[in-house]
């Protein structure tokens, strides 16, 4: 089967991306796939790299927006190619907070509700002193915690409201919850061993912490039942609730045994230090058995959708 890795893109999330293509094309099987790496560099190279490929399923290392909020999904889908990981909608939905967050809340997920404001026309101090510092500020649709800070008061909050603005038209500003932060990686509608989170070099889990060499410690946590449950549920709720397929990450806190959604990823980091390689690794399974799972669930959830002939 010849495989297509699409990384790079135009997102802010390019680096990130790159990182996780060359993770997945160092890990794919050679005996089982042709591995074709295919680099974005802006949106017209996509369906000119991948038909010149001749790929028979493109593998998702992309990030951000065009890439995880369902643009390049759609555009597979008009080639008639298959891809890995959750379809058009789910990908959509996921990418934006603030509706995701809306429907979370519908099917009572506790998850961090705050202001979203369009632009700077809606900058407000006062709103947000009635929410409460300290906040969190960030883009709608951003990722990797880019364009993210936290804030302690009004004197940092037009920079930082400055700074997400100036990556996304949509601009959310959430109170900052303390607690235990958790992941948890679902596959297959299977979740994971729940990993635990703890920045070894900033108050939370940001950009260094995520992809900097000893930025984090992140081991499997031993919940109590009756937590792990709640955790594993809401996990799972918000997983189903937003129509994710084969693979994602849920971000969780954890404060006084209650568990916040922070948000769920479609297509999650595969870099060397990423989490759901790690929690992959916890339930038994290596990176390349991982993307042997992803490729073939994909496989599946698309001749699903699409009534399409299986590939072997």
């Amino acid at each position: 089967m010849k495989i297509g890795v699409i990384m790079g893109g135009i997102s802010s999330e390019r680096e990130v991306s790159l990182q996780t293509g060359k993770e997945i094309i160092h890990h794919l099987d050679r005996n089982r796939y042709e591995v074709i790496p295919i680099v974005i560099d802006e949106r017209a190279d996509l369906i000119e790299q991948v038909q010149k490929a001749g790929i028979d399923l493109a593998l998702l290392a992309l990030h951000g927006q065009y890439g995880e909020d369902g643009t390049v999904q759609g555009a597979l889908e008009t080639l008639g190619i298959p891809y890995t990981g959750s379809g058009v909608l789910a990908s959509s939905l996921c990418m934006n907070k603030q509706l995701s967050k809306m429907l979370l809340k519908s099917a009572g997920v506790h998850t961090p509700v705050g202001l979203c404001w369009h632009g700077m026309k809606d900058y407000d101090p006062q709103m947000v002193k009635q929410l409460g510092y300290p906040v969190i500020v960030k883009p709608n649709t951003g990722g990797s915690s880019i364009g993210v800070q936290l804030v302690q008061n009004e004197q940092e909050l037009r920079v930082a409201v400055q700074e997400a603005n100036s990556m996304d038209q949509e601009i959310l500003i959430e109170p900052y919850i303390t607690g235990m932060e958790l992941t948890c990686s679902i596959v297959d509608g299977e979740v994971l061993p729940i990993l635990g989170i703890r920045s070894t070099h900033s108050v939370w889990f940001d950009y260094k912490a995520k992809y900097e060499d000893g930025g984090a410690e992140e081991k499997v946590i031993q919940l109590p039942p009756v937590t792990h449950q709640r955790v594993c549920e809401a996990a799972l709720t918000s997983y189903r609730m937003l129509q994710c397929k084969v693979y994602a990450r849920v971000d969780i806190i954890l404060r006084e045994d209650v568990p916040y959604v922070l948000e769920v990823n479609t297509l999650p980091g595969m870099t060397a230090n990423s989490l759901l390689p790690k929690s992959a690794a916890a339930a038994g399974m290596t990176f390349t058995q991982l993307l042997d799972r992803i490729i073939a669930s994909s496989l599946h959830e698309r001749k699903q959708e699409w009534g399409m002939v299986q590939y072997v």
